[in-house]
């Protein structure tokens, strides 16, 4: 059993439930509190929905009716969340698949390389998602941080730190697993023979090239009691 690809299965199947989480929620940017204290009300808005709330604990949401009329920068965000949560999920898979304590997925070198392609898939779920949250948060900070912009401005929603924090537990599953195939890849141990304590009176032992056979050769001398006086 090998705890480095345990530990980075752990990781990456945490982060691609964070990834999941992250892709699903309607916080990725919410209004600011200095902005909402007189009427008491803010505005969560999603990927795919925009909510609003108010202190009584009452929300309605409703979904985006066309991608058409959506952003740019929210439709890219949406392609990148959705190849990650993919990408995860196929990694997910493979990490099973190449793990040293399971009975499929063949020879040791056969779960070397399966192990180590669910490294690499679980690299590149990580670094969509961090790319996804990455651009979202831009657009948000580039917003909120313009004099000349007099909409609503928003701030950084729960679900950006998610899908961070998804994205670098996939990333350092991944790289675990990339590593761990240097342990399949060890040279196997020489053999080497024991032949025993010698002494002057004890017969050497020689080794024919069999399958692991050996012969022993013993003097045909023998010695009396006289011979040790």
């Amino acid at each position: 059993m090998s705890w480095a690809q345990i530990s980075a299965l752990m990781c990456g199947v945490g982060g691609f439930g964070a990834l999941v989480a992250a892709t699903t929620s309607n916080e990725w940017r919410v209004t600011t509190r200095a902005s909402s204290v007189i009427t008491a009300t803010w505005v969560y808005q999603g990927l795919w929905m925009n909510c609003a709330g108010n202190a009584l604990g009452s929300f309605h949401c409703r979904p985006h009716f066309t991608i058409f009329k959506v952003e740019g920068y929210i439709q890219a965000c949406r392609g990148l969340m959705i190849a990650a949560v993919s990408l995860g999920f196929f990694g997910s898979i493979f990490a099973l698949f190449g793990m040293k304590c399971t009975k499929v997925g063949g020879s040791e070198k056969a779960k070397a390389k399966i192990a180590c392609l669910a490294g690499i898939v679980f690299i590149l779920s990580g670094l969509c998602s961090m790319t996804g949250c990455s651009l979202y948060a831009n657009k948000i900070t580039t917003e909120f941080f313009d004099p000349l912009f007099m909409e609503q401005k928003y701030e950084l929603g729960a679900a950006l730190f998610i899908g961070w924090a998804g994205s670098s537990l996939c990333i350092i599953g991944g790289v675990i697993f990339c590593f761990s195939i240097s342990d399949n890849n060890k040279t196997p141990r020489m053999g080497y023979t024991y032949n025993g304590p010698t002494s002057v009176t004890s017969s050497r032992t020689k080794y024919h090239g069999g399958e692991g056979e050996f012969k022993a050769t013993n003097p045909s001398k023998q010695f009396d009691k006289n011979a040790y006086v």
